[in-house]
């Protein structure tokens, strides 16, 4: 399965969870409270990595097609 699109939806808590799964896809900026996809990143080397944060995430806002 590829994967096309990730997002993060209302509701992160920024625990820092995709970050440590997946540097390369998620950047969290703990002084701003804020999580986000990095633009421009090809996400089909970290097909794994994307879907364990997204299954790890505890309040369950990361998204993935």
């Amino acid at each position: 399965m590829s994967i096309t699109r990730v997002w993060i939806e209302k509701g992160c808590i920024t625990c820092g969870a995709s970050e440590a799964n997946c540097p390369e896809v998620f950047n969290v900026e703990y002084d701003q409270g804020t999580s986000r996809v990095i633009e421009g990143v090809d996400f089909a080397p970290y097909v794994e990595q994307i879907k364990a944060a997204a299954e790890e995430c505890p309040v369950d806002v990361i998204k993935y097609e």
